[in-house]
């Protein structure tokens, strides 16, 4: 299955953030949304989610959605956006409850998606109980549990400490080189986009416009490699002489307000 965006412009009220992107993310593909504050990162991953209707523009699919997809676009988002009263099981059950299913289904998808991000043995804790990272685990794992085609992850790692926030790439990483979901993936860590993406978009400062999209020649597996660090040192700079200056008057922007 193949997303694709044409033509979305989108206004809240007088204020345009999105005008006329055009953008495709293939199956298995992991495109980068990267940009100044404001841009319009997080609404174009809502439009594209169906939590906002553009005011221009459309998003369609071409190809079949993968047999036993529940949901073909699923979030991840920054805060985590878990119950407190349920346990991580239950969290990851949430996903499930609105879909028809066998209780025997249901409890082989909650298990698959517990064991494939870690957290078989978690399945009785209750959020309080968790670190960040292990919350972030749970939000993943109840994104997979409806078998997407593409996850929509809006800065999903940008609440945690450093070390966690590593961890956690490599093992999304792992997850996505062993299964190939699918995932538009909004950042402001220019790091982290080169470590993970197949190509990156580069929005420009309100009205988000597409500026460039660079692909990320070196495969991902090769990326923590001594070997790779200086080609990535070289699109990181690329990246930031892109968007800094912009990045400089959307700063100025948000505390002038």
């Amino acid at each position: 299955m193949e997303l694709i965006v044409e033509g979305v412009g989108h206004a809240y009220g007088e204020l345009t953030v999105l005008d006329g992107v055009d953008l495709r993310v293939g199956a298995g593909e992991i495109v980068a949304l990267i940009g100044p504050s404001g841009c319009g990162k997080s609404t174009l991953l809502s439009i594209v989610g169906g939590l906002l209707r553009p005011s221009s523009g459309t998003v369609s699919v071409a190809g079949p959605v993968p047999a036993g997809s529940l949901n073909p676009f699923t979030f991840v988002f920054q805060d985590f956006a878990l119950l407190p009263w349920r346990t991580v099981e239950g969290n990851v059950a949430l996903a499930l409850e609105h879909h028809p299913l066998a209780a025997a289904e249901r409890r082989e998808r909650i298990a698959a998606a517990l064991a494939r991000i870690g957290l078989a043995e978690f399945r009785a804790a209750y959020p309080r109980q968790l670190s960040g990272g292990m919350r972030q685990r749970v939000g993943i794992a109840r994104a997979l549990v409806v078998r997407p085609a593409l996850l929509l992850m809006d800065e999903p790692l940008s609440a945690l400490d450093a070390q966690t926030r590593e961890l956690l790439m490599e093992e999304f990483l792992a997850l996505w080189l062993g299964e190939r979901v699918a995932a538009l993936y909004v950042t402001h860590n220019l790091a982290e986009a080169l470590r993970l993406a197949d190509r990156i978009v580069v929005l420009s400062r309100r009205p988000g416009r597409i500026k460039s999209v660079v692909p990320v020649p070196i495969p991902q597996r090769e990326r923590a490699a001594p070997a790779a660090q200086a080609a990535l040192a070289a699109l990181h700079d690329q990246l930031w002489e892109s968007i800094k200056a912009e990045a400089q008057v959307a700063d100025r922007e948000v505390v002038d307000a």
